[in-house]
């Protein structure tokens, strides 16, 4: 595993991303964008899985968890701002490399981004595996139309409050942030993403729901997708879920995985690890 930074200018200041990588350096280009509350670490289960198939994944601690990229100004947590992250990180994996493109994978907030920057810059990807997530439009009518959506989102309303989630979160022990794993996350890392959250990381991760907007108008994805949802996810209901495929106008791939929770790198890495290979298309699957 090696480790990179990317210096970022952007309008909120200059910004450094840690970047973790698996794979040879002329490896076929693989993004991985984690969720919250975790980082680029919870994607070494399955990048351990991933060793040997000639694969270069890319895995950045997005903004907000890299602790030289957390501006104060919630607007620097838009989508925009963070696909533009994204983009960025492309133009450094790409370049020198012959390849135009890269394909993107994302789990939770991570998946919210890819799915955006498949939706508005298909000519930069190959693919797109999203997992727990669905396409934003999907999630967002369901949250319009579907009680059950809405009841598994309530939490958003929480940690949209400025100071409060902090408090909320990181009380007791931090056990409100240890309940969001509903016990499915090994020990060791919750301990590893609670105390990224108890450094710095808390405030600015939450900034991501403070700037979120509707997105259910986002426009349908054209690029060969894969959407993988576990059928107990505690925050994506099955009406959001079987309502992804509307919005991929390529082909589409979707895995329903009984007993799974939201945590599926953690759960099954070898199951994300060999959807990530079937849609990528590397040798030996």
């Amino acid at each position: 595993m090696g480790h990179l930074e990317l210096p970022r200018a952007t309008r909120f200041g200059d910004l450094v991303l840690d970047v973790r990588t698996w794979g040879p350096d002329d490896g076929v280009p693989v993004v991985l964008l984690h969720g919250f509350p975790q980082s680029a670490a919870s994607w070494a289960p399955v990048a351990g899985l991933l060793d040997g198939t000639g694969l270069r994944l890319v895995a950045p601690d997005q903004r907000g968890y890299s602790a030289r990229a957390r501006p104060d100004d919630v607007a620097a947590y838009a989508v925009e701002e963070l696909a533009g992250d994204v983009l960025a990180l492309v133009d450094a994996l790409v370049e020198g490399l012959g390849h135009e493109r890269v394909h993107l994978v994302g789990h939770d907030w991570g998946a919210s981004v890819a799915w955006w920057v498949a939706a508005h810059h298909p000519e930069r990807l190959h693919t797109l595996t999203a997992l727990s997530v669905p396409h934003l439009a999907a999630f967002g009518r369901a949250l319009v139309s579907d009680p059950e959506q809405r009841e598994r989102s309530a939490y958003l309303k929480v940690f949209r409050r400025p100071g409060a989630a902090e408090e909320q979160l990181l009380a007791d022990g931090e056990a409100g942030l240890r309940a969001v794993y509903a016990g499915r996350v090994p020990p060791e890392a919750v301990e590893r993403d609670v105390a990224l959250m108890r450094d710095g990381a808390l405030g600015p991760a939450l900034g991501w729901y403070r700037a979120m907007t509707d997105m259910s108008d986002l426009p349908p994805v054209r690029v060969p997708t894969t959407f993988v949802w576990g059928e107990d996810d505690q925050a994506t209901a099955p009406a959001a879920a079987h309502g992804c495929g509307e919005h991929v106008d390529a082909d589409y791939r979707f895995v329903a995985l009984e007993g799974v929770s939201h945590w599926s790198l953690d759960e099954v890495p070898e199951v994300v690890a060999a959807e990530v290979r079937r849609r990528v298309g590397t040798p030996g699957g």
